[in-house]
């Protein structure tokens, strides 16, 4: 799957069968579902899962908890748009995916 495939599959409403749980968080996110977005990771303790907590509460527009989140992921809060932030961890996750 590449991002391509991916938006396509947000624009059908169909959920890939074989994502793992931080492209599973990505797409309900790019859905419009930031809550269940949330609830799927909000639990996780790794350093991916932190990485898109913060882009979540980012997008919430809670930044000081965003600010917490990249720092447990050891990331820096980016200076680009949510939507270039976005495509860009689905394309890291979709990378790791195919490894």
């Amino acid at each position: 799957m590449n991002l391509s495939a991916f938006k396509t599959s947000i624009q059908k409403g169909q959920i890939p069968e074989d994502l793992t749980v931080y492209l599973h968080a990505l797409w309900l996110d790019g859905n419009g579902d930031w809550n269940k977005a949330h609830a799927l990771i909000d639990q996780m303790e790794d350093a991916d899962a932190a990485f898109l907590h913060a882009y979540l509460h980012r997008k919430e527009g809670d930044l000081g908890n965003a600010s917490y989140w990249y720092n447990r992921a050891g990331k820096t809060r980016p200076n680009i748009g949510l939507d270039e932030e976005w495509e860009q961890m689905v394309l890291y996750f979709l990378e790791k995916k195919a490894k």
